[in-house]
């Protein structure tokens, strides 16, 4: 299934949509005045000018330092210097300023602090849904170095859907993600569902990845319950992370969409531009007024 498209060279599907119209503009001063980050730009996602137009954003709390240094992402990496715990209503008003039916926030990754920054995201979660009671929240979080102990206080403030990425297939997690864990991940996600809550994962294309490898690993995602995946195409940021291997054709993400679908994933979200919050809310609008579903 590998495309015979120059690895130095994007292909034709992967054109984004460029910045433009006045929501965009307004998605960034409501940002900018309320002094927050978006994911948006610190992981240079692609979709960026399409998601803006349409006035949405993806909010990244913690601050934009991250304690890990992961070859894929785009996120600056060192030693955080802030904890800014008057920033949860900031997101808040930030929410309702967008008006956004289904608010989607994630944050670096906070090894330096003792609870990962469960308690800043359980108040910014609580926060959201007081402020927007009619605002669905997804969060993707880190994996709190599997501490089930703060991954609680994140799930006790009871988001809607629950997001964790396994990023990429078994093997290639020590060079991709270097201190993260696969089954930590599986864990992470698994320990969510069977508190009763809808969870969403993704996979990156083009790392390396085999095909036997990719089955593997929704096949995997499918044994625990998962209800929504997203699968896209890897984009190296630069010259220091890890190269491309190859580029995923579209093909190739409609067949594993429809693989996922066999294996019982219900909502599977497959393109080269996919990314974790690309079309949330048209993804997850069944889920909307749900906190919790039964536990498998």
């Amino acid at each position: 299934m590998s495309s015979s498209v120059s690895k130095d060279r994007k292909p034709k599907w992967l054109r984004a949509k460029l910045p433009s119209g006045p929501a965009y503009g307004e998605v960034r001063d409501i940002v900018d005045k309320n002094q927050l980050h978006t994911v948006c730009q610190s992981a240079q996602c692609p979709n960026m000018g399409e998601c803006w137009s349409r006035g949405t954003a993806t909010l990244m709390i913690l601050g934009n330092v991250c304690t890990r240094a992961c070859t894929f992402c785009a996120v600056q990496t060192g030693k955080p210097t802030e904890l800014d715990l008057a920033e949860p209503p900031r997101v808040a008003d930030a929410v309702a300023k967008m008006n956004l039916k289904h608010c989607v926030l994630t944050s670096v990754a906070r090894d330096d602090l003792p609870d990962g920054g469960a308690k800043v995201w359980a108040a910014t979660i609580r926060a959201v849904r007081h402020r927007n009671p009619d605002t669905a929240i997804e969060v993707l979080v880190p994996d709190f170095q599997g501490d089930f102990k703060n991954l609680d206080l994140v799930l006790d403030a009871s988001p809607n859907i629950f997001n964790h990425n396994l990023e990429t297939v078994e093997r290639l997690q020590r060079p991709i993600r270097r201190t993260a864990s696969y089954q930590r991940s599986l864990d992470v996600l698994s320990h969510a569902k069977k508190r009763g809550f809808r969870i969403k994962s993704g996979i990156m294309l083009g790392l390396g990845e085999k095909e036997d490898e990719i089955l593997v690993a929704i096949r995997d995602l499918a044994s625990i319950g998962l209800d929504i995946l997203t699968l896209g195409q890897y984009l190296q940021p630069s010259a220091e992370y890890t190269p491309i291997d190859r580029w995923a054709t579209p093909e190739e993400f409609a067949h594993w969409k429809e693989e996922s679908h066999k294996l019982g994933i219900k909502i599977v979200e497959s393109g080269p531009l996919v990314r974790s919050s690309y079309h949330a809310e048209e993804q997850s609008a069944q889920f909307a007024t749900d906190k919790k579903v039964p536990a498998y």
